[in-house]
């Protein structure tokens, strides 16, 4: 099995991603979806709300296209915050945070997404994209599927990590920090205005 991944900035890109890969025939097991929450879509798509924490399970969602999507919950992400999420990378990053938490060990989705097979560099990225703001499609694809899930991904408006890479550079931005304070919902704001077409 090979891991494509994909960050957006517009969540609707990243649901009609996932609804690509599962009827390309990706099962909905092995999709994950992280979704920076920032007030808008906790409201909208799920009653989980209370109680989120650090490390904390995945909830139940009211709502949902079908699929995974059916199975959104709320999580906190150290430095990011609270995320809409589910799917494997989720569990395993909350159950990362908390080992972070209990033993001192480095981020939970930072490790999460490596173990999978995403290249160090890019998960800074994409942890720091959802810290901005922006949604992180990951999925596990048998080896034939791999270039129609990359083609779906690319077709869904993905960024591209070096590039945003160089963005958040300039602004003095090496890696992901999950010490940080999360943006503020003003702040998400701000930052998916900034790459709005």
């Amino acid at each position: 099995m090979k891991t494509v991944t994909g960050l957006f900035d517009d969540y609707s890109d990243a649901r009609a991603a996932v609804s690509a890969l599962e009827e390309r025939g990706v099962p909905s097991d092995d999709i994950s979806i992280v979704s920076n929450d920032a007030g808008e879509r906790s409201a909208r798509e799920s009653n989980a709300a209370e109680g989120a924490g650090t490390g904390a399970g995945i909830g139940a969602v009211v709502g949902g296209a079908g699929g995974l999507l059916t199975g959104l919950g709320i999580m906190a992400i150290p430095g990011v915050g609270p995320v809409v999420a589910a799917g494997w990378l989720a569990a395993t990053a909350a159950g990362a945070a908390a080992g972070a938490v209990a033993g001192g060990a480095a981020g939970g989705l930072i490790g999460a997404m490596t173990e999978s097979g995403v290249p160090e560099e890019h998960a800074h990225v994409y942890a720091e994209g959802v810290r901005r703001g922006g949604t992180l499609v990951t999925a596990r694809v048998e080896d034939d599927l791999y270039p129609d899930a990359e083609a779906i991904l690319s077709r869904s408006n993905r960024i591209d990590p070096a590039e945003r890479r160089a963005i958040y550079a300039e602004e003095g931005w090496s890696r992901f920090d999950d010490t940080l304070d999360p943006y503020t919902p003003a702040e998400v704001e701000e930052e998916r205005l900034r790459y709005r077409i």
